[in-house]
């Protein structure tokens, strides 16, 4: 599901104590010995400036950062 810019910013301007976090369990020492980082097999982290230029273009940003990597891949094999 993807929110909307206006519905993303309302979210974001909510003051923290107005969120009720009661149904959310404490997470205890216990959980954090025993809690591991995963990162997904297809994690990739681009610099913030390029995302952005990116996002600039339009909303398909994704696909044209695939194609530029493909495109650079296919030249170099």
């Amino acid at each position: 599901m993807q929110l909307s810019k206006t519905r993303l910013s309302e979210i974001e301007s909510l003051p923290e104590d107005s969120i009720d976090t009661s149904e959310i369990p404490e997470l205890d020492d216990d959980f954090w010995e025993n809690a591991k980082r995963t990162v997904p097999e297809n994690y990739l982290q681009i610099e913030p400036e390029i995302l952005e230029w990116f996002k600039k273009q339009g909303q398909d940003f994704h696909t044209r950062i695939n194609t530029v990597l493909r495109a650079y891949m296919e030249t170099h094999r």
